[in-house]
């Protein structure tokens, strides 16, 4: 067994000749501790934040979409897009068409998203799980010739819409080519398609969806923006089972340069790389916190120094050398922050799991005001290892000097200092 460990051990559970240090040693502990429990849970709330923001996104987001790196639209027959198609991990493939609109209805307007797609595109998402009311039928984009317009719940807000809107919704575009001082009037600059209430709005949760935009048939799309046999992305769904890295990375080498190829994080970048920042700051700041927590076992180690003077003759005698002396406090204040580490992790655990189970921590007073009731917990192995580790660095930093300087100080003064 390693001597100074054993030594540490020992002092780490031994009763000191005066209450005290065991009094302090037991609030390093302690303080350790909470600062590993704010961290394990702090950590875990915003992964819960983060995976419920993905499962929002998930009923409406492509596994994978691919977009042209240049201009907006491609020709939906492209030989790399057929190949993409052909691959056999590829379950679903849906071609959609998207551009700005202006949608009016009974003197109300406003600019939206018009997102055209193939009949398919319920076996590509979940687009059916956020139908409102829950009783909507089965979502189709047209039936004979008619188009449907499945409207965000905000847009509906913004144009006077109901579940089932009365008449037809007016949709305006932009001719594709030429001046506006080309045309007569202002009615011949622009294209206009109606589309027609399918009994039900849908409610994604977010604001860049809810409030901008309609979904509805793809050929309707087409001939609004004037890009018959184009399309702006390709959508797929993978085989269940299939792995997803590297059929993505074999999608990419297919396409080359010609396409963006994003996965359902890459394609919110923007709310996800907000979100790991926030992270990453309540993280830095609360390692600081423990750094000052970590500090209480150097009081700690300085009086078990002075307590243990006469035990330090004893072991110089028995030819312990100094350098082992010093080792055998390095791990007494490593032992009391693991012991602290593990508490806190423990106490995190158990905390994020009465939360994942009975909500102990809502949201607000009134049920039903958020996405969910209680703050959302997730707990990802990764973060607990870190803290962990987080821990036990700081830990090592913070005992590493002060207690080299008070043993050499008392070193000096039990007799010739050796080397260390």
């Amino acid at each position: 067994m390693n001597f100074p460990f054993y030594i540490a051990r020992r002092y780490l559970f031994s009763r000191k000749s005066t209450h005290a240090i065991n009094l302090i040693s037991l609030v390093s502990v302690v303080g350790v501790a909470v600062a590993t429990t704010a961290l394990v849970v702090t950590l875990s709330v915003f992964n819960g934040f983060s995976d419920l923001v993905a499962s929002l996104f998930t009923a409406i987001d492509p596994q994978i979409e691919l977009r042209p790196t240049k201009g907006k639209t491609v020709t939906a027959d492209d030989p790399v897009l057929a190949a993409v198609r052909a691959m056999p991990e590829v379950m679903v493939a849906t071609e959609t068409v998207e551009g700005q609109a202006l949608a009016m209805y009974g003197g109300r307007q406003t600019m939206v998203t018009l997102k055209g797609v193939e009949d398919n595109f319920d076996s590509l998402t979940h687009i059916q799980e956020i139908l409102l009311p829950e009783s909507a039928f089965p979502f189709q984009t047209h039936a004979a010739d008619i188009s449907y317009g499945y409207v965000g719940i905000q847009v509906a807000q913004l144009l006077g819409l109901g579940y089932e809107y009365d008449g037809p919704l007016h949709l305006y575009a932009p001719l594709r080519e030429g001046q506006l001082s080309d045309v007569a009037s202002a009615d011949e600059a622009f294209l206009t398609e109606d589309v027609y209430s399918p009994g039900c709005l849908f409610s994604v949760q977010q604001a860049k969806y809810d409030r901008t935009l309609i979904l509805t048939d793809i050929s309707l799309a087409r001939r609004l923006f004037q890009c018959q046999g184009e399309l702006s992305s390709l959508e797929l769904r993978l085989q269940p089972g299939s792995n997803f890295d590297r059929v993505k990375q074999r999608i990419k080498d297919t396409v080359g340069d010609r396409y963006s190829v994003r996965d359902r994080y890459e394609q919110q970048d923007d709310t996800f790389s907000i979100m790991k920042i926030e992270k990453l700051m309540a993280y830095l700041f609360l390692s600081f916190i423990l750094m000052v927590a970590c500090f209480n076992i150097v009081g700690s180690l300085s009086m078990l120094i002075i307590d243990k003077k006469e035990d330090v003759q004893t072991l110089r005698a028995l030819g312990a050398t100094d350098r082992q002396i010093v080792q055998v406090f390095l791990f007494e204040g490593r032992m009391i922050a693991a012991a602290g580490a593990v508490a806190g992790i423990a106490a995190g655990l158990l905390l994020c799991w009465l939360q994942q189970c009975f909500g102990i921590v809502a949201l607000g007073s009134q049920q039903g005001a958020f996405v969910v009731d209680a703050y959302p917990v997730s707990v990802h192995p990764g973060d607990i290892v870190a803290v962990f580790l987080t821990v036990l660095a700081t830990s090592f930093v913070a005992v590493w000097y002060p207690v080299h300087y008070f043993a050499r100080r008392l070193l000096r003064g039990a007799g010739e200092l050796g080397s260390f």
